[in-house]
């Protein structure tokens, strides 16, 4: 499912237009990445729960030219 499908669904089951249902899901996902952002954890029961983590840097591997990278 891409953007333009979970609006449509959106709209659908709540009985709003897409454009309205769009505006929904842009300010939810703003509201998840503030929160993300201020160091917060999001948690949906039943769906799934999202946090930020630092990791080491590691070396990587560019598959095109195959110049090794730091991810």
């Amino acid at each position: 499912m891409n953007k333009s499908e979970l609006v449509k669904r959106i709209a659908n089951n709540a009985d709003i237009n897409n454009k309205e249902a769009d505006a929904a899901l842009a300010a939810i996902l703003e509201g998840i990445t503030q929160a993300l952002a201020s160091g917060e954890e999001v948690s949906f029961v039943g769906f799934g729960a999202f946090k930020v983590s630092e990791r080491a840097a590691r070396k990587g591997r560019n598959p095109k030219t195959g110049e090794e990278i730091q991810i």
